[in-house]
């Protein structure tokens, strides 16, 4: 990786909108409080870090594509605005070409769910107009017209550690001069079905939602430069790999410079959950942030709030250099690096 930089950032997330939001979260230390969800045919609500309503409607909402929106896609065109800047006024102008890669693990959950359930109790009545909203590729599709962009527009769907792959696949792009700036998003929304899974597979784990975004381009934003040192490749989980080695050889893939250097991981505070990315880099001897345990599980959005905290923290000067770390749920281990280089 090579002369590819951070040039803005942006997040929705439990603690609000916007990386002010997130920043004071994560400063004060103290995990969010929960709220009730509830469940059709269940007595007891399941608990979750849902984000707040905004302090005030977003002007995007007026959009034609925006008004029957689910929220992933709410939060991911949010995201995408804040890390995207004074750099709209280069799209309105056309003078610039940019990518969007949007991740996901979930998805449109709401509105599938909805749909779903409307062909079961009556296939005749389901609304066709919910349909589209179901598909994955909606959040990208939504922002893209919003932007008037007709550059690359990918969705990826995978496990959290995806968000990393995006921010590799957006690398790829700026270097073969495909595209001149590029936004990375991770989005999820939250529903009885996603907080029912994650009680089934990962019991203890508080679930979440929101956003996270990265704009990357071939210059820096100013002369707080933060370049994208590193992507490792993706370790996968298989019969013949354990979780534990994957992240073993995520973290072997890089290197440190010193002790102004942070670790962004992905630990919740649950023992059984973490014990495998925990084991992988319990020997670390500097500064660490575990951005889940007080933001909660958000999947897809979660690795996209460890790299803008990360980047956060470089751009007002704290380290010298950030480490993500993300062990997937079910996919891969996988890590980036980023550097202030002034």
């Amino acid at each position: 990786m090579s002369k590819i930089f951070i040039r803005g950032e942006g997040a929705v997330s439990p603690a609000g909108w916007g990386v002010a939001a997130l920043r004071e979260a994560l400063e004060r230390g103290e995990p969010l409080p929960m709220k009730e969800l509830s469940r059709p045919g269940r007595s007891e609500p399941y608990q979750i870090r849902g984000v707040p309503a905004p302090p005030q409607r977003p002007g995007f909402l007026a959009h034609a594509r925006l008004r029957r929106t689910s929220p992933i896609a709410q939060y991911a065109v949010a995201a995408a605005l804040e890390a995207l800047g004074a750099e709209v006024e280069r799209l309105q102008n056309e003078s610039l070409n940019l990518g969007i890669v949007v991740c996901a693990m979930s998805g449109c959950v709401n509105y599938s769910r909805r749909f779903y359930n409307e062909t079961l109790m009556n296939p005749a009545t389901a609304s066709p107009v919910v349909f589209p909203e179901t598909v994955f590729n909606a959040p990208a599709s939504h922002l893209g017209a919003l932007l008037g962009s007709r550059g690359m527009n990918y969705t990826l769907v995978g496990d959290p550690g995806t968000f990393l792959q995006g921010i590799a696949l957006a690398a790829q792009w700026l270097m073969e001069e495909q595209v001149d700036g590029c936004l990375v998003i991770g989005a999820e929304e939250m529903d009885w079905l996603t907080a029912e899974t994650i009680e089934i597979f990962a019991s203890g784990a508080r679930v979440s939602e929101g956003a996270g975004a990265l704009f990357l381009g071939r210059e820096p934003r100013d002369t707080a430069a933060i370049e994208l040192t590193a992507v490792t490749s993706p370790h996968l989980f298989l019969k013949d790999q354990s979780r534990v080695e994957a992240a073993r050889k995520a973290r072997a893939e890089l290197s440190f410079n010193g002790r102004a250097e942070l670790l962004c991981d992905g630990l919740q505070g649950i023992q059984r959950l973490d014990r495998d990315e925990a084991s992988a880099w319990a020997d670390w001897p500097y500064r660490r942030l575990s951005v889940k345990t007080l933001l909660g599980e958000g999947l897809m959005a979660s690795a996209g709030w460890q790299c803008v905290a990360a980047v956060d923290a470089l751009r007002r000067g704290q380290y010298r250099g950030a480490t993500v770390s993300v062990v997937g749920c079910n996919e891969q281990a996988i890590a980036a690096r980023f550097s202030r280089l002034s």
